[in-house]
């Protein structure tokens, strides 16, 4: 059956079309028009432009295209979701904002003392991968699922402890000490173990786990979070095997293997970008050390 039956509103998210557009035109102003009534601003650069809004774009497409829709209809679609607003997403965001804005915004010591411990690496990896865990347990997921004040609260926090979780390794304060090469490849490797168990309930759990999908009355609920009621009201569906070429358990054991997947790619991007970025500055610093070793004598 086709997605169109659900109306425009229900397809396009125009409320958030219009709350994406309110943030970049404002993140522009800020940026660039009136930059220079800020103290200690930097010119906005050409690749911090370009991350910012293709964040903003993504984040559209995943929360307020039919993508949105899509992901009360069939739980591949959902896990989808998850993995750009958790693993793309939010790296878009820190590396797009420069880093003025950052200082700005940690400029408080009490902004800064809350924002250092969520930021801590090990704070950051537990509860980024614990929330994200919690969230799939069928009994918390159908409640977040179901109701519309849940689902906002819990998808926000998941996404700011996502920014939270990507910190430690994309820091762009270049004044404040990181992680260094080894620690980051330490880090994606432990935020690839921490995120099994929560892949592997689904992907080997041959029985539909989630009521949001499988109970029709749930199933319904939950389509009120991006359907208008009156255009539900006019609708006879009986769940969502009418849009979904899967049975509901591998709808349930492919969203599980697709947000694996997506997970293992952007983990290995980003650690092969780690693994070199140490590499050369061991090699920048190998002439130094040789030197140092085997100093020249004296003539």
């Amino acid at each position: 059956m086709a997605l169109k039956i659900f109306g425009f509103r229900a397809l396009w998210s125009p409320y958030f079309l219009v709350f994406t557009a309110l943030v970049l035109i404002a993140y522009f102003l800020i940026t660039v028009k009136y930059r220079k009534k800020f103290p200690q601003s930097e010119p906005l650069t050409k690749l911090q432009g370009f991350n910012f809004t293709f964040g903003i774009l993504l984040l559209y497409i995943i929360k307020g295209s039919p993508i949105d829709l899509m992901g009360h209809l069939m739980f591949y679609a959902h896990m989808i979701q998850m993995a750009f607003l958790c693993l793309v997403i939010p790296q878009f965001i820190i590396v797009g904002i420069p880093q003025w804005i950052w200082r700005a915004l940690l400029k408080k010591s009490s902004i800064k003392a809350v924002f250092n411990l969520f930021t801590n690496p090990i704070v950051a990896l537990l509860l980024f991968n614990g929330v994200f865990s919690v969230y799939h347990l069928p009994i918390i997921f159908d409640l977040v699922k179901t109701n519309i004040w849940s689902h906002a609260i819990y998808t926000s926090v998941l996404f700011i402890l996502a920014i939270f979780f990507w910190w430690p390794l994309l820091n762009p304060l270049k004044d404040e000490k990181g992680l260094n090469g080894l620690k980051k490849i330490a880090y994606i490797f432990a935020g690839s173990a921490l995120l099994l168990p929560a892949c592997g309930l689904l992907i080997f759990t041959d029985r539909p786990v989630y009521a949001t999908y499988s109970d029709p009355e749930l199933w319904a609920k939950s389509l009120e979070l991006c359907v208008p009621q009156s255009t539900l009201a006019g609708l006879t569906l009986s769940g969502p095997e009418m849009f979904s070429p899967f049975t509901l358990a591998a709808d349930q054991q492919f969203g599980g293997i697709v947000m694996k997947i997506i997970q293992e790619i952007v983990y290995a991007i980003v650690l092969a970008k780690a693994f070199f970025e140490w590499y050369r500055k061991e090699q920048e610093l190998e002439p130094d050390m040789n030197e140092r070793l085997n100093p020249q004598p004296i003539e």
